[in-house]
């Protein structure tokens, strides 16, 4: 049987691994990239596809609501900053849309990589469609991961964005499909006493001690 390198893939919870590059807005370093913002680093198979031009496409036409969530978009794909130059002012012609915010020009597979963007059963050359979701702090929180053939889905992607932004405000955890302005889950009690707390608090919608929600 062939053996077959593995893959490293930061994992959540990780320090989003440090690195330089050339892209559309220019020169970037991960660990000076925007300060003090998220992050949602997206890679895309290749220029000039069809589903990556509708999700680029979606990123851009959705941007401002990434920006209002204090989150800088970062795309990537093997592809040559001249390609990526050329895609989009292709797109900006045929369509209308611009792909304002940096694209990364990976054509030695560094970053893709480096983040596990390459999977050699779907693709050795070709990054699949990976979301990262990076704090302010630099730390992964969420990873998604599609298959070169199927399109992500930006609701999901902005739910979950927010979701993240939600549980660290209000130190909270958020159950099944929630959306922004439905009830969240507290945390379960540690001690008797928060059990019995839990229990006598009338103003909860309560399952039992350990599965209780509240309004935000």
């Amino acid at each position: 049987m062939e053996t077959q390198e593995l893959t490293v893939m930061p994992r959540i919870g990780d320090i989003a691994p440090d690195f330089s590059a050339v892209t559309t807005k220019g020169n970037i370093k991960m660990s000076d990239f925007a300060k003090d913002k998220w992050i949602v680093m997206f890679s895309h198979p290749a220029d000039f596809t069809p589903v990556c031009t509708t999700e680029m496409s979606g990123f851009a036409l959705r941007k401002q609501e990434f920006t209002d969530l204090n989150a800088e978009l970062l795309g990537l794909s093997i592809d040559s900053i001249h390609a990526h130059l050329g895609w989009v002012a292709n797109v900006k012609e045929k369509t209308g849309v611009y792909f304002d915010f940096p694209i990364i020009a990976d054509l030695d597979m560094k970053v893709s990589k480096l983040y596990g963007m390459l999977q050699p059963n779907e693709s050795e050359t070709a990054a699949v469609r990976a979301v990262f979701f990076i704090d302010p702090n630099k730390k992964i929180r969420l990873i998604m991961y599609y298959p070169l053939n199927v399109g992500r889905n930006m609701d999901e992607i902005l739910r979950s964005l927010k979701a993240l932004q939600t549980a660290d405000k209000f130190k909270v955890a958020l159950p099944l499909d929630w959306k922004p302005g439905e009830k969240v889950i507290l945390p379960a009690p540690r001690t008797l006493d928060e059990m019995e707390a839990r229990m006598a608090d009338n103003s909860l919608e309560k399952v039992d001690f350990y599965l209780a929600k509240k309004s935000l």
